[in-house]
């Protein structure tokens, strides 16, 4: 499963998304909070990411950890990959898209992320956790490399905070063959990683809405809105 989320990770409006998440897991939840989009940001940032994080989820009565996976060399860690992979519940933070993108990019704790989903677990990421799952990173040259992990995708959180003039820069994206999610404050897009062939030509099924909403998807026929089940 995965979980895009617009924006307002660890906050108490977010409780009863993350309770749904939870309660998609094959098991009682084993959550591992990954601080990396903001690993440039010095201790006391990243800190403050681990302690929210350890503290939300553990009110929700989950087992978590903060595993501080903040550059490259802690990203081929073997043993913060374990504990990545000891989890059942991967959750990424907010912060610079690129700079998670390209630590993560190739390394065991990568490969212990994608083992998890493997298995049945969940990955969510906020805000810049969320670009990065996306087919591309939207950039104001071009769009970048991303995960791929919802193919065909461009991902734009705080969609509830972007301009007018910014929503139309979307148009060419979408008649290029991208579909573009925008996903606002405390609103995730669930997705079933067995429906990701049809995710790519949106369709209400293949998705779920959890949250605030409305979530946006425009495709190459416009642009469509979703609410919440």
């Amino acid at each position: 499963m995965l979980a895009l989320v617009g924006s307002g990770e660890y906050l108490p409006p977010m409780e009863p998304v993350d309770r749904f998440l939870i309660g998609r897991l094959p098991g009682p939840a084993r959550v591992a909070c990954l601080p990396t989009a903001a690993g440039t940001e010095g201790p006391e940032r990243i800190g403050y990411w681990n302690d929210l994080g350890v503290k939300h989820f553990g009110e929700l009565g989950a087992r978590v950890e903060a595993v501080p996976v903040i550059d490259r060399a802690s990203a081929d860690d073997p043993a913060l990959a374990a504990r990545i992979r000891n989890a059942n519940f991967v959750y990424l933070s907010g912060g610079r898209p690129d700079y998670l993108y390209q630590t993560l990019n190739g390394s065991l704790a990568w490969e212990a992320i994608q083992a998890v989903l493997a298995e049945g677990g969940m990955l969510a990421g906020c805000s810049a956790g969320a670009m990065v799952m996306g087919e591309r990173i939207a950039g104001f040259l071009r769009p970048s490399p991303a995960f791929g992990l919802l193919p065909g995708s461009v991902i734009i959180p705080h969609y509830d905070e972007v301009p007018e003039w910014v929503v139309r820069g979307l148009k060419p994206l979408a008649a290029g063959g991208l579909t573009v999610y925008g996903i606002p404050a405390y609103t995730a897009l669930v997705v079933d990683q067995h429906n990701l062939p049809q995710v790519s030509e949106p369709a209400r099924g293949s998705f779920q809405v959890v949250g605030r909403g409305p979530v946006t998807v425009w495709g190459k026929d416009g642009r469509q809105r979703y609410f919440k089940d």
